[in-house]
């Protein structure tokens, strides 16, 4: 039995919500968000409380159940509050900023590093923060991830792109006999 599953969604005032042949919409204050969700799980929407129950019972189903009501969890704290994730670059030299649709980053190559910003995005750089917002968890977090693949943080002097609050254990590094 999953646990996430369930607990009942309840629907914020001023968010509306619409399931059609599998097609979620999910409209409020920030925007809206749609997903397709596969039906061995069925939603019901009633009075403004969501619920889902598994069709069959089968691995693959209870498996579904949680990660169909997390899904829907998601779309609607999207829309209502958002989304935002931060990176804290360290190193000599490494800088970051925003200029039309492109974060460009200098990470110690000998160029560059120019990243597009994908729509529905907001991207600030200030100092060596830089800080993703929006409403779409999934998309929030590939573009975060994919920035910090750029410059992964080392464990000698920490140096690259990290998430806030990520902890990078160090290492000792060579002795001088």
């Amino acid at each position: 039995m999953s646990r996430i599953g369930k607990k009942l969604i309840t629907i914020p005032e001023n968010t509306t919500v619409t399931l059609d042949n599998g097609l979620m919409t999910v409209v409020g204050p920030k925007g809206t968000l749609t997903r397709m969700f596969r039906d061995e799980v069925a939603i019901t929407i009633d009075n403004g409380i969501i619920s889902f129950l598994p069709r069959v019972m089968n691995p693959f189903t209870r498996a579904l159940w949680g990660t169909h009501a997390s899904h829907v969890e998601n779309l609607i704290a999207g829309v209502t509050e958002g989304f935002t994730k931060k990176l804290i670059i360290e190193g000599v030299g490494f800088k970051s900023e925003v200029s039309g649709g492109n974060l460009v980053l200098a990470l110690g190559f000998s160029h560059p590093v120019i990243v597009p910003i994908p729509a529905g995005l907001t991207v600030t750089a200030e100092k060596n923060v830089i800080t993703i917002s929006g409403i779409d968890k999934e998309q929030v977090g590939q573009f975060t991830a994919s920035v910090r693949t750029l410059k992964k943080p080392e464990p000698y002097k920490g140096k690259g792109i990290r998430y806030d609050g990520e902890i990078i254990r160090r290492k000792q590094g060579k002795k001088s006999a």
